[in-house]
């Protein structure tokens, strides 16, 4: 199964946004996934676990390393036979710095997990949806700013001490776009795949 994974089908399960792509488009696919996603949640961890010393809290910084360190990866074909790895480490790097700024910086732990299970459904509808030969649409993916762009968004929020309110505004608007394009996607394939449904033609190969 892990051999079959195309590369649409991993550039899929990454979820980048527009800037990872573009940093991905301005190193022509020259960095390997694997070494970039293990370097990301590293220093995402070594950051995370840092204190503020009456400073910002360095963990407001790591997304910034994250998209240098994970962008310039984007691009690649992901061919490598453990390239398969790189989304997951994503989704831990993603749902583990939510998790750890958002009760560092005192944001009720219901708004934390409702952020993360709107991001964890989304995850898990891209992955069912690619395996039956259906990829989310491209505007939804850029309009959801990807996983580099929400840990940017939610780090300029807890710079600013508006971090509650980000990750209340971030998972109710993240909620209706995903959850209505999904209900729309699957309505719509159930009929047919009409237009608006963008079919993988890779899937299945190596």
């Amino acid at each position: 199964m892990r051999a079959a994974l195309s590369t649409r089908t991993l550039w899929a399960f990454r979820d980048d946004g527009p800037a990872n792509r573009a940093l991905g488009r301005m190193a022509a696919g020259r960095l390997p996934p694997l070494p970039a996603a293990v370097l990301a949640a590293a220093a995402t961890g070594v950051l995370s676990a840092l204190r503020a010393d009456g400073g910002p809290a360095p963990a407001l910084f790591a997304p910034v390393v994250v998209l240098l360190l994970t962008g310039a990866s984007s691009g690649h074909p992901h061919s490598g036979r453990l390239d398969w790895l790189a989304p997951p480490i994503f989704r831990g790097i993603e749902y583990g710095y939510l998790a750890v700024l958002g009760f560092a910086q005192s944001v009720s732990a219901p708004l934390v997990y409702v952020l993360i299970a709107v991001l964890a459904l989304h995850h898990y509808d891209t992955m069912c949806r690619v395996r039956r030969g259906i990829r989310p649409q491209e505007w939804v993916v850029l309009a959801g700013l990807g996983w580099e762009g929400r840990m940017l968004l939610v780090a300029l929020a807890g710079l600013s001490g508006f971090l509650p309110f980000a990750y209340a505004a971030l998972a109710a608007y993240l909620g209706v776009l995903f959850g209505s394009e999904s209900v729309l996607a699957w309505t719509r394939t159930g009929r047919d795949s009409g237009p608006g449904v963008m079919v993988d033609l890779e899937r299945g190969k190596a």
